[in-house]
């Protein structure tokens, strides 16, 4: 396993060390990997937190943002400066379990070789431990943005997520695209499968996305990814 492990953050100062450590012990049995936190312009302690970190997880690279550009920004950021061939991305707050992404990789590993153009294995988080609203709104959203684009993908919303680097980068960069990155895998003609991932209470800090943000800022991103569905073309070439 040669494996870059992306964490945006933004203001999760009190989830970093128990974070890291979880996953630093998950990666022991990867040949190479580095972790990669990217602090998106945090106010709180997330910077001296990170730096204190640094001397004591020697895989551990923090890279930080002057001043807050949001997640898809951050994972944008971490994936350029990852050296390895595969990403696993996971979000900071300590809601996915990093036990999971040895296992994700695995079925990347295994099913890329039955699964033609396999670019992606999607966590999803079929028992969630979210207040009765938040389950709700990610049930709609889920619902509505999986019959526009046909992503056929029960949750995008998930941060863990296991990839190709360069099939990552390949596809059109634009703010709040990790919400739509199985449409966006499907558009370029690649193959997205999803596998059940645990899912965790917060125990620290605060979620930083309200319903109300996600759901204006959602729409107007799904109108352009249908845009962009809608004018793709996938050539064969021949020589």
């Amino acid at each position: 396993m040669n494996i870059s492990v992306v964490v945006p953050v933004h203001n999760e100062a009190e989830n970093i060390i128990s974070l890291i450590t979880e996953i630093d012990a998950a990666m022991q049995q990867a040949n190479n990997y580095e972790i990669i936190y990217i602090d998106d312009g945090s106010t709180d302690d997330t910077s001296a937190v990170l730096q204190q970190a640094r001397h004591q997880f020697d895989r551990l690279r923090v890279i930080r943002h002057r001043y807050a550009c949001g997640q898809s920004t951050a994972i944008y950021t971490g994936v350029r400066a990852a050296q390895y061939p595969y990403i696993a991305t996971l979000d900071g707050d300590g809601q996915n379990d990093p036990a999971d992404i040895p296992r994700l990789y695995d079925v990347l590993i295994q099913k890329h070789q039955q699964t033609v153009n396999l670019a992606m294995v999607a966590g999803w988080r079929n028992k969630r431990h979210d207040s009765a609203w938040r389950l709700f709104s990610s049930k709609v959203a889920n619902s509505v943005r999986s019959t526009l684009l046909g992503d056929k993908t029960p949750d995008t919303g998930c941060g863990l997520k296991v990839f190709f680097r360069d099939k990552f980068l390949e596809l059109p960069y634009f703010d709040h695209m990790h919400r739509f990155l199985p449409a966006l895998i499907l558009r370029a003609g690649g193959q997205v499968i999803s596998e059940s991932v645990n899912h965790r209470a917060r125990t620290s800090g605060n979620s930083k996305y309200g319903t109300l943000d996600r759901l204006w800022a959602g729409v107007i991103d799904l109108l352009g990814v249908i845009w962009l569905i809608k004018r793709a073309k996938i050539a064969e070439v021949e020589e």
